[in-house]
């Protein structure tokens, strides 16, 4: 199972109302148990195939692990939208489409400005404030983690 698939389960099951996720697939078996609402979540993953998979699909996550920390560690003015979820960003509704928000763009608040897909449903971001977009932190087709700045808004 991939990683980031994994911490996509883990970060939904810590969402949601649910204390017990168990999922089989052909490369082995994850459960995931939330033990206290206001404990962390454990995740067990029992592996049927050989460790080298495993540590294969760690790699590049490590390697996107360093890439987003600086655009997290910069210091901005403005207003901030992180991101509520884990997932794929996405600044526009299809590969063909006009972007949501541009740099520039003036928006109002409970305005669509981009889409994250996580677990194959897309969801709307809406802005949660009025302004106009300064800068867009992340690239289109991005993963981004909960609470990563994604646009600049003044």
């Amino acid at each position: 199972m991939d990683l980031r698939k994994l911490k996509t389960l883990i970060d939904l099951v810590s969402e949601s109302n649910i204390s017990e996720l168990e999922i089989t697939e052909a490369d082995g078996k994850v459960r995931i148990v939330k033990s206290d609402p206001a404990a962390a979540v454990a995740a067990q993953p029992v592996y049927t195939t050989a460790a080298a998979p495993v540590v294969a699909a760690g790699a590049p996550a490590a390697a996107a692990a360093p890439a987003a920390a600086p655009a997290a560690a910069a210091v901005e003015t403005g207003h901030v939208v992180k991101s509520p979820m884990v997932g794929t960003f996405y600044r526009a509704s299809g590969p063909n489409a006009k972007p949501f928000g541009e740099v520039g763009q003036q928006i109002k608040e409970g305005e669509a400005i981009c889409i994250i897909e996580a677990m194959k449903i897309m969801n709307e971001i809406e802005a949660d404030k009025s302004g106009t977009i300064t800068k867009i932190l992340v690239e289109n087709g991005q993963a981004v983690e909960f609470g990563q700045p994604l646009f600049v808004i003044e």
